[in-house]
């Protein structure tokens, strides 16, 4: 791509605050956006080459939104932490294995999107962020949820395609959880926490493709609590 191309992409973005460059090829977070940092608020690099998100991403103090899907970014920098208003980050289809601690510092974020990545350890500390809708944690290597899901304020939790066997009962204190995906896992019936189904806010639990027929989810205690929610929630948006 030409550096007049480029160029009026930068242009464009001093005016608009958003620059959007996808499926170009690109190999490298693009520097020249050092010059946007005052007024940048959207970013979105999806389909690129990217293998390195710089620390220079924490000099955008207005971003709202940042957009790496499908690139080639194994890590994600401590810098990351700096971006106080951001809302959404969404890095589908990359390579990373594990998130710094310093994205509980995301204070505004409200999707965190890294489904199709190498994740194989349920993230930690991600708690303290307290505007959380949604978490997409799918099509990864993650083998158990533990019990400091608890601390989560997410909406819904999306852990489709991974490999989890173990579910913490811990999981029904979500205060604010109504949707639970685990399809396509390794789950067995005894595995899923009965709290889930009777002590829980979750009004969507959605476990078809485990290693047990979904129909059985009748057979465990709470199955009718559960289904009062389900029923009241789909009548909410008929």
């Amino acid at each position: 791509m030409g550096n007049s191309a480029l160029k009026s992409h930068l242009e464009t973005s001093q005016k608009t605050g958003v620059f959007q460059l996808t499926g170009k090829g690109l190999q490298e977070f693009p520097e020249e956006l050092q010059r946007l940092t005052a007024n940048l608020r959207t970013v979105d690099l999806s389909g690129n080459k990217i293998e390195v998100l710089p620390a220079t991403i924490g000099n955008f103090p207005q971003l709202k939104s940042l957009t790496l899907n499908s690139n080639r970014l194994a890590g994600i920098p401590s810098e990351i932490g700096k971006l106080k208003k951001l809302e959404t980050l969404s890095l589908n289809g990359n390579r990373i294995q594990q998130l710094p601690p310093t994205v509980g510092q995301l204070k505004a974020l409200r999707t965190l999107s890294l489904a199709g990545n190498q994740i194989s350890e349920f993230p930690s500390g991600l708690g303290t962020l307290r505007q959380l809708d949604l978490l997409d944690l799918s099509r990864n290597k993650i083998q158990n949820v533990p019990a400091e899901v608890s601390e989560l304020q997410a909406i819904e939790i999306n852990l489709n395609q991974n490999q989890i066997s173990v579910v913490s009962a811990e999981v029904s204190r979500c205060p604010r959880l109504k949707v639970l995906r685990l399809e396509e896992n390794c789950l067995e019936l005894s595995s899923i926490p009965q709290s889930i189904l009777n002590e829980s806010q979750v009004s969507l639990f959605s476990v078809e493709g485990n290693l047990f027929e979904v129909k059985n989810l009748r057979d465990l205690e709470g199955y009718d609590k559960y289904m009062e929610r389900f029923t009241a929630t789909k009548k909410k948006f008929a």
